[in-house]
């Protein structure tokens, strides 16, 4: 890939100024209100947004009571309903659960074998047309400690549709007819086919999401956007902030700190299953893990309820793992990959990563999203190159490949990059995006490194390593923190929220990201983000797309 030094102002200003105007032509039938700045102005000088200390409180988990996580289905009648989509446009998971959970110290799991998987579907709401079936599994979370009560789920149903058109409307029915125990209708839409001009109108990306009432306004204001697809980067319930009776903190280890084992409340996620039903059940969910899915239990198993609750396109993308994973939406090739699995050189998920890459076609699929849990450039106190150890075994790899986006999560505030590659400015550098701020009971990230008697020490996790060291070139060589806000970090606030991503053609994405504390249609940063494919030139791979289906 290129890596050329930026154009000069006055080209720049002229390049932007055609560009936009171009831009706007192809993607509004009406001129926005104000202009919205471009990549292509970058890079923008650093922006801090004050902290509103008036916001610090509410980050309160909703109690197992409140009528939106108490469960209202009665025998096998299916709840949690959810829909993933696969790696193609004409393939989705539909996933439920049905029977009732058990947390106790002699618990006896359902049969999964006891209740069938089925989902008829079709294009009207009456009759369906098609039906399919697939399979159910039930997990249990055990701890070999005397005093903590063990958890089995439901019964776990993924079935996969195939032979789907493209953005077409379904309706569904999930359950067992014969029982009879079938949900109520439900409907999704499928993704466009791959093409340059072929995308979902709106992306929801949201990271770091729990359950408290500022995740009720997170997800409110989310739904009101009225999302194609969901993308969920990692820490979904919490349900490792609690203890196995119940009783949590904001702060595990803080005030659990002489438990044998690190605890979870697995109800928690039965609470988040009906919570989200309403939205996940028609607009399809993408979940990539975080630190809090570990929840190590007996045998030293981890990710057991992320890896069981959630069906993932692993086996249609070539993984073998649900840590990673990739998928098409439209002209978009989505890349989640696990920060909390092996990711070395000598990793299955880097071999993946690379084949996977290798096989990407840009004309086909322009865009080229990455996503991961841990952030790479993240200027917070709060994991402070945490995550070190990955990006200097994979950032080579997908800058090679012309990346242009990654969003991330972990810490808990939004953050935007210039366009960066190894901490350096680089207009062929994708643009990190940290927005790890969906509402959880840890509450915000509010202390920047680079403040005075601020900048951590490193530290090691045990997933990501301790690779920091420090910078040795730059404004901040010799030094582990810059002195003041970094380059590369255009634009950071501490505030609860949630993005919205929409591809207007093969070159210019519109980037939102919306605040909680705003009315639904106030803006708390936008910009567009502009590919420059004669530019940053990337491998290519000629292949055929549908055209029309």
């Amino acid at each position: 890939m290129a890596n050329p030094s930026w154009p000069s102002l006055p080209a720049l200003a002229a390049l932007t100024a055609s560009l936009l105007v171009l831009a706007v032509g192809l993607s509004f039938s009406h001129p926005p209100k104000a202009r919205i700045p471009t990549t292509l102005d970058g890079p923008f000088r650093p922006v801090t947004v004050p902290f509103d200390l008036s916001l610090r409180g509410n980050a309160v988990d909703l109690p197992d009571n409140d009528p939106r996580v108490v469960r209202l289905v009665k025998g096998f009648e299916p709840e949690q309903i959810s829909v993933t989509l696969s790696a193609t446009y004409d393939s989705v998971w539909i996933s439920w659960i049905t029977g009732k959970s058990q947390i106790g110290y002699n618990i006896k799991p359902l049969d999964p074998k006891s209740v069938k998987s089925v989902v008829r579907y079709g294009k009207f709401r009456n009759p369906p047309t098609h039906e399919a079936t697939g399979y159910s599994l039930v997990y249990s979370q055990l701890y070999p400690y005397v005093g903590l009560q063990n958890y089995t789920s439901g019964i776990i149903h993924h079935v996969r549709l195939t032979g789907l058109k493209p953005n077409t409307r379904y309706f569904y029915r999930c359950g067992d007819p014969s029982i009879p125990a079938m949900s109520d209708i439900h409907h999704f839409k499928t993704m466009p086919v791959p093409g340059p001009k072929s995308y979902p109108k709106r992306i929801a990306i949201v990271g770091d999401l729990g359950l408290t009432y500022n995740t009720t306004t997170t997800v409110g204001h989310l739904t009101s956007n009225d999302p194609d697809l969901m993308l969920l980067i990692g820490d979904v319930t919490y349900a490792n902030l609690y203890l196995t009776n119940g009783t949590g903190s904001d702060c595990y280890s803080c005030t659990f700190a002489d438990t044998p084992i690190h605890e979870t409340y697995q109800p928690r996620w039965d609470y988040w299953g009906r919570f989200m039903q309403n939205l996940v059940s028609r607009v399809p969910i993408m979940v990539v893990e975080g630190n809090h899915e570990v929840e190590e239990q007996v045998e030293n198993k981890t990710f057991v309820a992320y890896s069981s609750r959630f069906a993932f396109p692993s086996a249609e993308s070539g993984s073998s793992s649900p840590m990673y994973y990739s998928f098409n939406a439209g002209g978009i090739h989505f890349i989640m990959l696990g920060a909390y699995t092996l990711f070395d050189k000598s990793s299955e998920q880097y071999r993946w990563l690379e084949q996977d890459l290798a096989k990407v076609d840009r004309s086909a699929t322009p865009w080229l999203v990455a996503t991961w849990h841990a952030p790479w450039y993240s200027t917070y106190v709060a994991h402070y190159r945490e995550a070190e150890c990955m990006r200097l075994e994979m950032e080579e790899l997908l800058y090679s490949y012309g990346v242009d986006i990654v969003f991330s999560g972990h810490v808990h505030a939004y953050e935007r990059s210039n366009r960066v590659y190894n901490y350096t400015l680089d207009p062929c550098g994708p643009v990190h995006i940290t927005i790890g701020d969906g509402g959880n009971r840890e509450k915000m990230a509010i202390q920047h490194a680079d403040e005075p008697g601020l900048c951590p020490k490193p530290s090691a996790d045990e997933y990501l390593g301790m690779c920091a060291r420090n910078f040795t070139s730059g404004p901040a060589a010799g030094k582990f923190c810059w002195d003041q806000q970094p380059d590369y970090s255009a634009f950071r606030e501490s505030s609860f929220g949630h993005g919205i991503l929409e591809v207007k053609n093969e070159t210019w994405a519109l980037w939102t990201w919306y605040r909680n504390q705003d009315s639904e249609d106030n803006v708390g940063d936008q910009f567009y983000i502009v590919r420059e494919p004669d530019r940053c030139l990337v491998p290519q791979v000629v292949e055929s797309w549908p055209t029309d289906l």
